[in-house]
């Protein structure tokens, strides 16, 4: 079992995936390296030495995307890099970046930089997201036949229901991910591999005391929250349907893509597909007690292309969770955080 542990770094530690999957590494055997942005907030570090197995196998580092140079320590001596941490929010008081997309393009660079001096890191596994897959053709007239990995959102078109905030952050997920997917390609790229999941709309459980952003948008039929709605409606424009997965699959995921001898390369990471509508068909036939109305329905649907999952099933990766398990665990949770008014 000791020989098989590793000591591997997870940044954004204390957010919705991070968290899940540094819990996930300790069960494992594994020493974690997790980085936060401020060691100073005591419910975020408390919630992270409460894992089980933390005291003898979790270290804390504080880092912040917005000063990427702070990952080194982190980094050093590690075997795997997990590479979770995005910004959502820029920060006013930074003079060296002009928007999140640049601070997350230079912060997945010099995190892959650290990589390589570390000399000890063996591969990077980027979190990266399926809004930076969209099939869309660049002139965004129609989708191409297939979404699979060979496919990039275009980030210079105008969505219906997008707003600056979605487009700042499928910009900053599409240019970060091209951008550490060319450490595959440099010539001394034998020093380092490469992963990134593109991962559908994550939802389930958390350990967190509050829904993350994605279970919301998951929930927005039922709660009625409209700007969720808008995110849900913003997948289903620019995918054609909205991937979902559970949180213990991407994190299975993840580790998956670790425990590989040899694995490169960008990867779709979502078990399964559904249109809003077919999602607001679930709700009222299994929780009829909520009532959806016609604004949160999908109306007309338009067309949709075929989705390839397969890069990463062949390589031996199985999904456990299905459709139903992933919304009602997200039921489950939201009833758990009291974001439901029954």
């Amino acid at each position: 079992m000791e020989s098989s542990c590793k000591k591997v770094c997870v940044t954004g530690g204390s957010g919705y995936i991070g968290s899940w999957l540094v819990k996930k590494l300790l069960e494992k055997g594994h020493t974690v390296h997790a980085t936060l942005r401020n060691l100073g907030d005591t419910s975020k570090v408390s919630f992270l030495k409460s894992l089980p197995n933390a005291d003898t196998r979790l270290v804390l580092f504080q880092a912040d995307i917005y000063n990427p140079d702070e990952f080194e320590l982190a980094i050093k001596g590690c075997e795997f890099v997990f590479h979770v941490a995005t910004p959502m929010l820029h920060s006013p008081q930074s003079t060296q970046y002009k928007d999140t997309t640049e601070a997350a393009v230079a912060g997945v660079k010099s995190i892959a930089d650290s990589c390589v001096r570390s000399q000890t890191v063996k591969r990077l596994i980027y979190t990266a997201s399926v809004m930076a897959s969209s099939p869309l053709k660049e002139d965004g007239l129609g989708f191409k036949s297939c979404l699979d990995e060979s496919c990039w959102t275009p980030v210079n078109l105008s969505y219906q229901h997008s707003n600056d905030f979605m487009m700042a952050y499928v910009k900053s997920k599409t240019l970060a991910e091209k951008e550490v997917l060319s450490y595959n390609e440099d010539q001394n790229s034998d020093q380092l591999e490469v992963v990134t999941l593109a991962c559908g709309l994550v939802a389930g459980g958390t350990l967190q005391n509050y829904p993350s952003a994605s279970i919301g948008c998951v929930l927005s039929q039922l709660t009625g929250n409209l700007i969720y709605y808008e995110g849900l409606r913003f997948l289903q424009e620019i995918l054609g349907t909205i991937p979902l997965i559970h949180i213990d699959d991407v994190c299975e995921a993840h580790i998956f893509c670790m425990e590989k001898p040899v694995m490169k390369g960008r990867f779709l990471c979502s078990a399964v597909n559904a249109t809003i509508n077919e999602i607001a068909d679930f709700y009222c036939e299994n929780y009829p007690k909520f009532k959806i109305t016609e604004k949160f329905t999908g109306g007309v649907e338009g067309p949709t292309c075929k989705w390839d999952y397969t890069k990463l099933v062949k390589e031996g990766f199985e999904y456990k969770y299905d459709l139903k398990k992933i919304l009602d665990d997200s039921v489950e949770t939201g009833r758990r955080l009291g974001v439901f008014s029954e």
